[in-house]
């Protein structure tokens, strides 16, 4: 192609130029050798993808162009920002466990979608990020947004973010980077990925040709593998203990699903032995089952931070079992000493570099956890618990509950509070999702009041990125996880400042009919930083830090309305309570997206910085 043709069509807005006719040979011809485009559309769509999220652009004017001709395989979803893109990908993936997909072009679309691919790589989602770049024979040339060359190097920021990152600077090492991007994304543990497709690559036939294949497993294996030998040795410390418990991380969200949930489910049970979880494992065993201490860390549970703590001050069980998790600073408040047992404490997880890594151990076990689970309910029904230490711990943790409460403050989950207090706002959402609901997170004191104050109990799921914990995940990750749960409750809650951030994309579910819905808290402030401030810096005297970050009061109901959603204001429990029902129940009936405006007593601050009581 001249340059000249080449300038106008990526000049063009999306690169596609809707006057050139479908590519369909006639009849008698044999069909063309397939491009990198064409192929890279048929890998995903092998590996079940169908819908496609970002912004376009003349970088990726090939793929464009395949896309448009192939609408009846994929959707992309135009998104209002590629940050916002990547989080929808990663929601998408969460909630169905398939791959999520980014494509937009070159420089500064590629990136404005850096945050969201590293949050993808911290929180363990398979999401794939595709990015154009200049044709090859402007490489180094100064070229309108050059991402591989000069002082910007696309694809070396991407590597020092995500799992993989590659440029496919040939049609003939596409498909050897290409099939590793989706071996990478697709592991154990999953994975972000990127890789960087050159303009004019995309148009290019790969030589020499391989039969494509018919199935992803002739490009990739997904491990199961197990050490039974080792799981024996966990399940004989556990049965030992007096005070055993189990923690579960989120990565057992996958495994602990369906039946395998019944089998570790019906194991605990027969052994008395109590769950907590990590805060971003939060509901993946059953918060309102009798051996279930809710989570731990970040603003846990009371009953999983008291029953640890002996009357003395150190730790009251003796042997601790933890699946899925790395131990990391908030699941374990910050390393606190009292997580160790006075036992053993054992570490399954795939990923061996991070066994030990934290707390010492006393028996380290690397599997894939779904096996793992799977032979440590086999080989615990070959044999007898005893049943006087099993009958005393489930009497000792029933007195224990009865005793205790999981809240700070029980009396405010029921108080009638105008404007509304955040934990009575968490009860009312608590009891208003259906059982099987997605519940997306924002970051700052949502993560709080969430996790204090929630109960959750599968099918009905709860996600948080609590690593890289950027604004603006869950305003936007909820949009995703609807399209790929459109026969579910989808429910997205943020601050006003994270809304404000990202909340444009209220308009992309709007224009595509997603009924996503959104519980904005709205206290006209950056709450988590100006009460955070507040307790470390407290300041008497005026300015105070609570009229330091105003956020301008803007009318956000107006705001989500022009942008196409059903909007309201509420400001108490019988409100929310009532447009809740509503939402739930427009978002599927009017296919449009629905905002509540919930008004909150701003004076409210989460758990982060209370002092833990005694057991009663």
């Amino acid at each position: 192609m001249p340059d000249d043709e080449f300038d106008r069509r990526a000049s063009r807005a999306g690169g596609i130029d809707e006057s050139y006719p479908e590519r369909e040979p006639p009849p008698d011809e044999a069909p063309a050798p397939r491009t990198v485009s064409q192929l890279l559309l048929d890998y995903l769509r092998l590996e079940g993808v169908r819908t496609i999220f970002g912004i376009p652009g003349g970088g990726v004017m090939y793929l464009l162009d395949e896309l448009r001709l192939r609408q009846h395989e994929f959707t992309y979803i135009i998104t209002r920002h590629e940050a916002g893109a990547a989080y929808m990908a990663d929601g998408l993936h969460r909630v169905t466990g398939g791959l999520g997909v980014v494509l937009v072009t070159t420089g500064p679309g590629a990136t404005n979608t850096l945050t969201g691919s590293l949050t993808a790589q911290a929180g363990h989602s398979a999401v794939l990020t595709i990015t154009g770049e200049v044709a090859a024979r402007h490489v180094g040339k100064g070229y309108l947004q050059h991402g591989i060359g000069g002082t910007l190097d696309v694809s070396a920021v991407f590597r020092h973010a995500v799992q993989s990152s590659h440029t496919i600077s040939s049609p003939d090492n596409f498909r050897t980077l290409f099939t590793q991007a989706l071996r990478d994304a697709l592991a154990v543990p999953f994975q972000s990925t990127h890789v960087s497709l050159p303009v004019d690559v995309g148009n290019q036939v790969p030589q020499p040709s391989f039969p494509f294949p018919d199935a992803p497993g002739r490009y990739r294996s997904t491990p199961g593998f197990g050490d039974r030998a080792r799981t024996r040795q966990a399940l004989d410390l556990m049965r030992a203990a007096d005070r055993p418990v189990i923690l579960l991380g989120n990565g057992t969200r996958r495994a602990l699903q369906g039946d395998r949930l019944d089998r570790f489910t019906a194991f605990v049970e027969r052994f008395a032995i109590p769950v907590m979880t990590s805060p971003d494992g939060k509901g993946v065993f059953p918060e309102s089952h009798e051996l279930a201490l809710r989570n731990y860390g970040l603003a846990g549970s009371l009953w999983a931070r008291q029953y640890l703590r002996a009357p003395d001050g150190g730790p009251a069980h003796d042997a601790l079992l933890v699946l899925g998790s790395q131990l990391a600073g908030l699941t374990t408040n910050n390393w606190n000493p009292i997580l160790a047992p006075r036992g053993p404490l054992i570490q399954v997880d795939a990923n061996p570099s991070v066994i030990g890594r934290a707390y010492p151990v006393e028996l380290g076990v690397v599997a894939e956890l779904g096996r793992f689970i799977d032979d440590l309910c086999e080989l615990a029904g070959e044999v007898e618990p005893d049943a006087a230490a099993v009958d005393e711990r489930r009497a000792g943790l029933r007195r224990f509950k009865a005793a205790n409460a999981p809240w700070f403050e029980p009396a405010k989950r029921n108080a009638g509070a105008v404007p509304i207090l955040p934990q009575t706002a968490m009860a009312v959402i608590g009891e208003a999702m259906p059982a099987g609901s997605h519940i997306f997170i924002d970051c700052s004191n949502c993560v709080g009041w969430s996790l204090h104050e929630l109960t959750i109990d599968p099918p009905t799921q709860i996600h948080y990125s609590l690593t890289m914990a950027p604004l603006g995940f869950a305003v936007c990750g909820v949009i995703g996880a609807k399209l790929g749960a459109p026969d579910r409750p989808c429910l997205a809650i943020a601050g006003d400042g994270a809304f404000l951030m990202h909340g444009t994309e209220v308009s992309t579910a709007a224009q595509y009919g997603i009924g996503a819905i959104w519980v904005v808290l709205d206290n006209n402030d950056l709450g988590m930083v100006s009460q955070g401030n507040d307790h470390f810096f407290p300041t008497p005297a005026e300015p105070s830090w609570t009229e330091y970050y105003p956020l301008g009061n803007p009318d956000l109901e107006a705001v989500s309305a022009g942008l196409g959603a059903d909007a309201c204001r509420v400001r108490d429990a019988d409100g929310l309570r009532a447009a809740l029902v509503r939402a739930i129940a427009q978002a599927d009936e009017r296919r449009r997206p629905q905002v509540i405006v919930l008004e909150i007593d701003r004076a409210e601050v989460p758990t982060y910085y209370r002092t833990l009581p005694p057991p009663a």
